[in-house]
């Protein structure tokens, strides 16, 4: 079937509820390096692969994930190593897009760079155990 990713905030076009909170808005702008990376990781984990119902970070599409100062400049550049679980996968555009906007979102974030690799391939053994008992393997 067609597939569509909505945003958060247009919810409430299907019935659903507007999501309250953002981690953008509630995000400390005077955080460090590190305070930014576990921000950039708990962003993360609010991307879903449009095609399963799991955060990219439990499913193991993440391979790395730098936060880097930019030059004369007091923000970050966010650099992101994944792959997806197909190279096929006709969904990778959504997902960059949903990527990119979240982080950019983020105070301080001032540009993403997301490459993808396909080198070690995905397979299930990247996978948390957690998302492995949400899909009931």
């Amino acid at each position: 079937g067609q597939l569509m990713r909505l945003a958060g905030a247009d919810a409430d076009a299907i019935g659903k509820p507007v999501p309250k909170s953002d981690l953008a808005a509630t995000a400390p702008t005077d955080s460090g390096p590190e305070g930014l990376r576990s921000l950039v990781w708990q962003t993360l984990k609010t991307c879903y692969d449009p095609e399963i119902p799991v955060d990219i970070v439990e499913l193991g599409l993440i391979y790395a994930c730098d936060v880097l100062p930019m030059d004369d400049s007091d923000d970050f550049r966010v650099s992101i190593e994944m792959t997806l679980t197909a190279p096929g996968c006709g969904m990778g555009d959504l997902l960059v897009e949903e990527i990119h906007e979240k982080l950019l979102a983020l105070p301080r974030v001032a540009q993403v760079d997301l490459d993808f690799v396909f080198d070690p391939p995905w397979d299930r053994s990247r996978m948390s155990e957690a998302a492995m008992l949400s899909l009931g393997l």
